[in-house]
């Protein structure tokens, strides 16, 4: 398989790392963490300059590599990442690209794509994490309209949200994987409460919501009723593939810095140490070629990543977190003070091998589904 790019491609990176050299300097320092409507104001701005400039659809419109360079480069210069807008242009984007309608498509993909409008992920329930088909949030027609009672948690960004991509259970009858279907849900509907969720970490980028009886119009359903299943498939695959390309690079740059750091207070004398921090840079170059790769398959396979992506998410997850492990090998007691660099990192980290599947999923997705092992009784 040829991993390297066309001259139209390293074109295309030229161009955009002339530019972000130019417009980084001139944007305004970030809100302070716990300032939601200043960091949704500060990311979408971002979004608004990179439609304006032209590449705001590099998400959807352009081929995977295109979007591979674009995430790598973005990264490498240190723009801001999506932020906010990260289930708009991650999740749900990409979703409604591959599986709306025509009229899904010009309603919500050029709002998110200029930076106006935001979107939360409406999938996990108390009970019904890992095993998300479990979910009982139930839907009933009523006329044009879906009626909506439930509750979900780890919603990202809902108390900023226009928009949830929310999973609920239509036929409660059905085999838990063929009864659910995938709505858009505006969150400004009556009925819905959002109560903000604070980390370990101190952030609250997450929530509970709670739906009494929220109407949601059948034309905000994306594929067809009790097909929300097969629909999330292709959501969780852009959430596994594609997603975490800027924190690769993100990582490796962190793996230098820690390397250097070492150097400065006298770690890098510890040959275990340096063994360690040895490992990490084969352990993420392994990852970026896989990312390749994945971004190979996706092509040819008209854009949705493959089950690969499930082979990357499983091992970065728990590669951060050994890189944040040795981070505060690097730092030593340091490692105590979260005003340090790595440390709230290291806190966030504990999240990856539970956030976007956990590993033990990602696991029976791999010996299933690649393998061929027969599925666990």
């Amino acid at each position: 398989m040829d991993l390297s790019c066309t001259p139209e491609e390293e074109e295309f990176r030229a161009r955009l790392r002339e530019w972000l050299t130019k417009v980084l300097p001139t944007l305004p320092a970030k809100p302070s963490p716990d300032d939601w409507p200043g960091r949704r104001a500060h990311d979408l701005g971002w979004q608004r300059m990179l439609y304006d400039a032209g590449y705001a659809d590099v998400h959807w419109d352009s081929s995977p590599t295109t979007r591979l360079i674009f995430l790598e480069e973005t990264e490498k210069a240190g723009a801001p990442y999506v932020g906010a807008n990260f289930v708009g242009l991650l999740h749900a984007g990409p979703t409604i690209a591959a599986e709306g309608t025509d009229g899904q498509r010009a309603r919500w993909l050029p709002p998110i794509l200029r930076g106006e409008e935001v979107w939360c992920q409406g999938f996990s329930e108390p009970g019904a994490g890992s095993d998300l088909a479990a979910l009982r949030t139930r839907a009933w027609r009523d006329g044009d309209d879906y009626v909506v009672s439930g509750s979900k948690i780890w919603t990202s960004h809902a108390e900023v949200a226009d928009w949830c991509e929310l999973l609920v259970r239509t036929d409660p009858q059905a085999p838990k994987h063929r009864g659910i279907t995938w709505l858009a849900m505006p969150m400004d509907a009556d009925g819905i409460t959002v109560r903000p969720l604070r980390t370990l970490a101190g952030s609250a980028e997450f929530a509970e919501v709670f739906l009494d009886e929220v109407r949601v119009p059948v034309a905000h359903r994306v594929g067809a009723e009790n097909d929300g299943w097969r629909v999330t498939m292709v959501t969780l695959s852009f959430e596994r593939g594609t997603a975490f390309v800027g924190e690769v690079v993100a990582c490796r740059r962190v793996l230098g810095e820690l390397a250097r750091t070492a150097h400065e207070n006298g770690r890098w004398d510890d040959p275990v140490l340096r063994r360690r921090l040895g490992r990490l840079e084969a352990e993420f170059r392994a990852l970026w070629r896989l990312t390749q790769w994945n971004v190979s398959e996706a092509e040819a396979s008209g854009g949705v990543p493959g089950v690969g992506a499930s082979v990357f998410k499983l091992r970065y997850s728990h590669a951060r977190q050994e890189l944040y492990d040795a981070a505060a090998d690097v730092l030593g007691p340091d490692a105590l003070d979260l005003d340090r660099p790595w440390v709230l990192d290291r806190l966030s980290s504990l999240s990856y091998t539970i956030a976007a599947g956990t590993s033990q999923i990602q696991r029976n997705i791999v010996a299933e589904r690649i393998l061929g092992l027969p599925k666990g009784r």
